[in-house]
């Protein structure tokens, strides 16, 4: 089984520190990125299940919480289009399906 190499610690007071704010950097971001992809899930699961007032609700739910993680640059702008938009089609067809 390989296992990472073990970090050095820093000898500077600014590199020790450094690493002490990435810790923390670093378990925010994953945060925000697992809270971006189940809003994104949620969506696709109401759809998937054919629930149009559902699915609408949660899409504007997730479009809030989109916009902001990728105004943060946790990921890309783009990346938060794509998904929006893809999502947006499928809930607009569903609405047009039960129509």
């Amino acid at each position: 089984m390989a296992t990472k190499p073990k970090k050095k610690n820093p000898r500077l007071a600014s590199g020790r520190k450094r690493a002490r704010q990435d810790v923390k950097l670093n378990a925010a971001n994953t945060s925000l990125r697992s809270k971006y992809r189940t809003a994104v899930k949620n969506v696709e699961k109401a759809v998937v299940a054919g629930d149009k007032t559902k699915a609408t609700e949660l899409f504007a739910k997730m479009q809030a919480v989109v916009d902001t993680i990728a105004d943060k640059g946790i990921f890309h702008k783009n990346k938060a289009a794509r998904d929006k938009s893809r999502l947006s089609a499928k809930v607009k067809a569903l609405a047009l399906a039960a129509a």
